[in-house]
């Protein structure tokens, strides 16, 4: 695995990107699966964990994470409740949670975590402080007017019913207080 992703990530870059050892990097949601392995080929692997309310991840269409993942995630007693809201939940306080121990712990301070909430809401304070985290020299100003759009799912959660959001909250509690969704 290691010597694909080597030659995979060699063939990507240019090669004066390579020799420089030129700031460069992807969005991948699921590359959070694998921060330990990035890590290990990367040490200086800087990692911006982009979070959004587990209740809103529980709601969604998408549930591609849950299918894809579910299976290793979850134990095979979760994976057979009946619910998939609460599934999807229990798969983002596990996978999420993880991630923070993992970045808080490994990665120190080259570990940023931000709320997909606070970004859209505060998207010039969110911005700058990526920015600063990058120690990229850009205006967050223009960069959050250029690149930021909040979703018309924010929220979402807040239209099903009050006891299904109930065992949402019991279940992903942890999490949902840990990244600051459960006041």
């Amino acid at each position: 695995m290691t010597a694909d992703f080597r030659h995979v990530i060699e063939q990507h870059l240019s090669p004066s990107t390579v020799e420089k050892e030129t700031h460069w990097g992807w969005k991948a949601p699921r590359s959070i699966y694998l921060l330990s392995f990035f890590h290990a080929q990367f040490p200086a692997l800087k990692f911006i964990h982009v979070l959004r309310d587990g209740r809103d991840m529980a709601f969604s269409k998408n549930q591609n994470q849950l299918r894809k993942h579910g299976c290793v995630v979850l134990s095979w007693r979760e994976r057979w409740f009946d619910s998939e809201p609460v599934r999807s939940v229990l798969l983002w306080a596990r996978v999420n949670l993880r991630a923070a121990e993992y970045g808080e712990m490994q990665l120190g301070e080259n570990y940023l975590a931000v709320r997909l909430e606070d970004l859209c809401q505060q998207p010039v304070e969110a911005t700058a402080r990526i920015m600063r985290f990058l120690d990229v020299d850009l205006d967050g100003e223009s960069v959050a007017r250029a690149e930021i759009s909040p979703p018309s799912s924010l929220g979402r959660w807040r239209k099903y019913p009050a006891p299904l959001v109930a065992t949402l909250q019991n279940i992903g509690s942890v999490a949902l207080e840990k990244f600051g969704y459960l006041k």
